[in-house]
């Protein structure tokens, strides 16, 4: 054994007589559950509107003629409750499982948000308690005939970031980032995590990537020029959406009623998932 171990034998290179395997640590969804595809979407920061493509992913899988779900793991965040309109509380079935509620048009959504006395109330957790929270939505929820289930993850690349990867069976990850250098910086991260977790990445989804104007149709980079061809390339991952920022979209997330809102931004990205 090295003097330098840490006993973190899955990240080391060494050979040693104290060297162990790589403890499974997978946790299996309900036994009702029956779920065909799992896809992380994830961000290296806050503030890139990575709920918001969640919810677009959703929706547009859903139109496809897909079930789809959303399992909203940003325990001390909670959005997607928010973009749906969704408040009433969850319910709980036979045995302590967790029946998600519906949105209205049929997407099966479970988050914390919908088991708090009001929206408005903090989650003052410790990791521990909310990892596992996150494995219980996965556990004891009833993900019934679900084609493609979405997990909105925490941004960033930590504990929760790491029980998905460790916990569940994530057939693949979206990226969500925004233009700026900094940003693409963050997203690196967010790349080399997955790569150490041996997650495969379908793409990477730039949001606020342009402002059209509704009256010239010209379009401006309001923040700044993209970075993300650079990270792409590099990483040899492929581009799968390019979202403008578009202010009827935001203010239907604040509404409550995403789904009424009619746009093609994800058609890539929808094709990208079929051909899982």
């Amino acid at each position: 054994m090295s003097e330098n171990c840490n006993s973190s034998c899955s990240s080391c290179g060494e050979t040693c007589d104290s060297r162990k395997e790589p403890q499974d640590l997978s946790k299996k969804p309900h036994p009702l559950s029956n779920i065909k595809k799992v896809i992380g979407v994830v961000s290296g920061k806050g503030g890139v509107g990575k709920s918001m493509v969640t919810s677009l992913l959703a929706l547009e899988m859903l139109k496809r003629g897909n079930k789809t779900g959303i399992l909203d793991a940003d325990i001390t965040g909670p959005s997607i409750p928010k973009s749906f309109g969704l408040k009433a509380p969850l319910m709980a079935g036979q045995g302590g499982a967790i029946l998600p509620k519906k949105t209205a048009k049929g997407i099966d959504v479970v988050s914390i948000n919908l088991m708090l006395k009001d929206e408005t109330d903090p989650v003052l957790w410790r990791s521990p308690i909310i990892t596992g929270t996150v494995n219980q939505f996965w556990e004891q929820a009833i993900w019934e005939d679900v084609d493609y289930l979405f997990i909105d993850m925490p941004p960033g690349t930590g504990d929760v970031s790491l029980t998905v990867f460790q916990s569940i069976k994530v057939d693949g990850i979206i990226i969500v980032a925004s233009p700026q250098e900094l940003v693409s910086m963050i997203v690196a991260k967010a790349v080399k995590m997955a790569e150490m977790m041996q997650i495969p990445i379908i793409g990477l989804v730039e949001n606020y990537s342009y402002f059209r104007c509704p009256d010239t149709g010209k379009e401006y980079k309001i923040f700044g020029e993209s970075h993300l061809e650079q990270i792409a390339e590099k990483h040899k991952l492929k581009i799968i959406s390019r979202m403008p920022v578009d202010p009827l979209l935001a203010e239907n997330v604040d509404r409550g009623t995403i789904e009424e809102v009619e746009v093609d931004y994800l058609s890539q990205a929808g094709d990208v998932l079929e051909a899982l």
